[in-house]
């Protein structure tokens, strides 16, 4: 008998995007482009690079533009093939193919936890993925397949969250977790609290990566609103601790937080410097901006 894999990844993207108003308004953020591919692309090649085959949006009104990124463009593909193109047809014929995607709208705004219940009858009752689209991270093993690899690991039972160390004085904008070492990589949570506005139990926080068990919908059933009135994951996944029980990878890549300005800005420059086409010129016109400017 085969082993399970990593078959479907849920990505909740229903938010307003409020800090890149007015960009925002109309173009979802998920959209923002790092270099010349929009942020939820990253996270569909993380996906399909983890095993992944299918790949779930929560979105809301006016995000269309997230499933049609993904779909077949006849007209723009039927003038780049009349211009032969072939290059830029190559592109839109491995995206196109990249994964299976569908969309379930999440009609209102009661948070995380919501929007991976919204993803329920999807599931099939398999173990999902959840993906959030503002966290890119890089890694010589995509996050995404160390979580699998771990949730394999423990017997397919225990959820796995990622985990990464942030400064203490941000530890009120994140899930923080208190854990035990199980070895290098991998501890079990015992304590894990929504954005903790005093007496942090540590500086390890969720970030936008989980493997989690078909028993996540039964939890997220029974959790109550929480922080911001909204429905947290972070507060079903405290339910999980004793059973089935709940595991972090630390995650030890580089972490963009792309709904973030500063962050979004980061990424664009990190991500420009990696493209063999761009780089050099780049960086001179980094240098020269530093030596003009300071």
């Amino acid at each position: 008998m085969s082993k399970p894999t990593l078959s479907k990844v849920v990505v909740p993207a229903a938010g307003l995007g409020t800090r890149f108003l007015p960009f925002s308004k109309v173009v979802p953020k998920e959209m923002l482009p790092i270099v010349d591919k929009p942020a939820v692309q990253y996270i569909a090649e993380e996906a399909v690079a983890s095993g992944a085959t299918q790949m779930l949006l929560v979105t809301s009104r006016h995000k269309e533009s997230m499933e049609d990124h993904f779909d077949l463009a006849f007209e723009l593909e039927a003038v780049l093939r009349e211009r032969k193109k072939e290059r830029e047809l190559e592109m839109l014929s491995r995206l196109s193919q990249l994964i299976s995607v569908a969309a379930v709208r999440q009609q209102q705004p009661l948070g995380l936890g919501h929007a991976v219940l919204c993803a329920k009858p999807w599931t099939g009752g398999e173990p999902i993925g959840v993906m959030l689209p503002d966290d890119l991270l890089e890694a010589p093993t995509p996050c995404m397949q160390s979580l699998w690899e771990c949730f394999a690991r423990f017997g397919y039972a225990m959820g796995v969250v990622a985990l990464m160390e942030v400064p203490w004085e941000k530890t009120h904008q994140y899930g923080i977790a208190a854990v035990e070492h199980v070895d290098e990589n991998v501890v079990r949570i015992r304590h894990i609290v929504e954005k903790p506005q005093s007496n942090p139990p540590s500086n390890l926080a969720v970030i936008g990566r989980y493997m989690l068990p078909p028993c996540i919908f039964s939890e997220l059933e029974q959790t109550g609103r929480g922080a911001g009135g909204e429905i947290q994951l972070t507060d079903a996944l405290a339910r999980m601790l004793e059973a089935p029980g709940l595991l972090g990878y630390l995650f030890k890549g580089r972490r963009f937080d792309t709904g973030d300005k500063l962050g979004f800005l980061e990424a664009n420059v990190a991500f420009a410097l990696k493209r063999p086409e761009l780089r050099a010129p780049f960086l001179a016109y980094l240098r020269q901006l530093l030596e003009t400017e300071f």
